[in-house]
């Protein structure tokens, strides 16, 4: 399932988790049952060996008592052995056999909290908001424990990531500090924060923590050795600096912005997240005065003459455009039903082999789709080549995506560059010359589509388009059309992408004269 947190998919698991919460129910009255049975005789019981024991001889004089205490010993003990050997258990562990095969495994889980410190770090969200289920556009509350916090430390420790173990770790110990009651002891907490603070480079804070830790537990195997390595470490790095007195730890809580986030391979990673923010837009007015709406009939389209498409120009240069209407709501129904039973986790072409498969940057699900498989492709196919004048017989298939909370697509061109050759080669159609985008959801929060380069970022709007040309009239890739997928704050985001080649369009868009006509 990977990663996070596929929605589509977690609808179904919200309504097995549901009978599994009835089927365990229906255990526990039956165990109830069971127990009231078998207290209700060991009470008679009681009472009756308390008569019996108290004058054997006279009791046993009776012959009725005698008759049934042979009976009870010969039969009745024997069936409450067998009540008592009887396991309510079984319908509910078989419930949970049937189902735990769809369960999320190891990966998922772990996939979901990447996908946690993947909105902490693109909307700015500290450990505490995420905690206490602050977040915007949400209906429902949900909150993390002190465990909670501490599992997501943990996961980020053991993958070497120190920045988001300290926050979660943070929070964790700040949770609990409050007094919120946990499984995880404090000292467990001390031992991967105090650890994590000094390989973020902070040794006064490490040495305090580490401190606090060796007064819980004195006999921790580690906490006396790290103080001791931490201490001369910050005596070494004094008298270097020619001072002897110890810097005092920041007594501050540690914040977002309180250790600096280490880089990694995206060279544009503060722009694009700025943008899924909303901020750095370059949509200036000089800009806006550049954007107009229009009715496009697709050059006198048959199609399009009683009811033209309207469009709305969303960014000058590149150029790229916004189609309302696109997509009515039963079209966008029956696309998702036809796409949920063949979502699998999406896939991007190797640049090199043009081979498909997994990339850790595109985090979604998706499913192609064919004119054939139902009335309403073929339609959403016919209309699209109507609207943007282009061919679609040489385009890819409708391919449909699902990103669920904390999915995404990192930024990417839909064009292959002069150094992937053999990125589309097997297709045999040529190049992506446009991409034709439809959104199929509103989403709550996040989600938009961002163009680093050029400062544009554009929301989704359940049943419009967006469409834009990869490369110009020349056959040279438009460098600027470099955009991602934000991830999704909260909601889910269901788009369909069509992406048209070169091959068949050489008569409706003619070869430009420059290299970048």
């Amino acid at each position: 399932m990977s990663s996070s947190a596929f929605y589509c998919q977690m609808t179904d698991l919200i309504f097995t988790e549901r009978e599994l919460v009835q089927s365990l129910k229906e255990y526990i009255e039956a165990e109830e049952m069971k127990l009231e049975a078998v207290k209700s005789w060991a009470n008679k019981l009681d009472m009756l060996t308390h008569a019996s024991t108290s004058d054997p001889e006279g009791f046993l004089a009776h012959p009725v008592n005698a008759y049934k205490l042979m009976k009870r010993l010969n039969t009745e003990w024997s069936e409450l052995e067998s009540l008592v050997l009887q396991d309510p258990s079984d319908g509910f562990i078989s419930n949970m056999s049937v189902h735990r095969q769809y369960f999320p495994d190891e990966e998922d889980e772990k996939g979901a909290a990447k996908a946690l410190m993947r909105l902490q770090d693109t909307y700015k969200l500290d450990s505490e908001s995420f905690s206490k289920g602050k977040l915007p556009g949400v209906r429902y509350n949900a909150e993390l424990t002190v465990d909670d916090c501490f599992d997501m430390g943990k996961l980020a420790y053991n993958e070497i990531d120190y920045y988001h173990s300290v926050l979660w770790m943070q929070q964790a110990l700040r949770q609990m500090d409050l007094g919120e009651d946990a499984k995880t002891a404090k000292a467990d907490i001390l031992d991967y924060l105090s650890y994590s603070v000094y390989q973020m480079g902070d040794l006064p804070r490490a040495i305090e923590l580490t401190r606090r830790l060796v007064a819980i537990d004195p006999s921790h195997q580690r906490a006396g050795a790290n103080l001791h390595y931490f201490e001369q470490l910050l005596s070494k790095e004094l008298r270097a600096r020619g001072r002897s007195q110890q810097e005092p730890a920041d007594e501050r809580p540690i914040q977002l912005d309180t250790y600096e986030r280490p880089k990694d391979y995206l060279p544009e990673r503060e722009v694009y997240e700025a943008l899924c923010r909303g901020e750095g837009v370059k949509m200036t007015q000089k800009r806006r005065s550049r954007l107009f709406c229009r009715y496009q009939d697709g050059n006198r389209s048959p199609r399009l003459l009683l009811k033209p498409m309207k469009e709305e120009d969303e960014w000058d240069s590149p150029h790229i455009v916004r189609f309302l209407e696109a997509l009515s709501d039963e079209e966008i129904e029956k696309i998702k039903e036809l796409a949920k039973p063949n979502l699998a986790r999406a896939t991007v072409r190797d640049p090199k082999t043009g081979v498909l498969t997994v990339a850790h940057y595109r985090v979604s699900k998706s499913a192609w789709l064919e004119g054939e498989d139902d009335p309403v492709i073929a339609r959403v196919n016919q209309r699209i080549e109507d609207i943007t004048g282009l061919s679609v017989d040489t385009a890819e298939l409708l391919q449909v995506a699902n990103y669920g909370v904390g999915g995404q697509y990192e930024p990417h061109y839909d064009f292959s560059r002069k150094d992937e050759p053999d990125a589309f080669k097997s297709l045999g159609t040529g190049n992506r010359v446009a991409t034709f985008l439809n959104y199929m959801s509103d989403v709550e929060a996040g989600g938009a589509t961002v163009f680093p380069d050029i400062g544009a970022a554009i929301w989704p709007r359940k049943g419009t388009a967006v469409f834009w040309y990869n490369l110009f009239k020349s056959g040279e890739g438009d460098y600027r059309t470099r955009h991602a997928a934000c991830p999704v704050l909260v909601g889910s985001k269901w788009v369909s992408n069509k992406w048209i080649h070169e091959r068949g369009q050489e008569f409706r868009r003619p070869c430009g004269l420059t290299e970048v006509d």
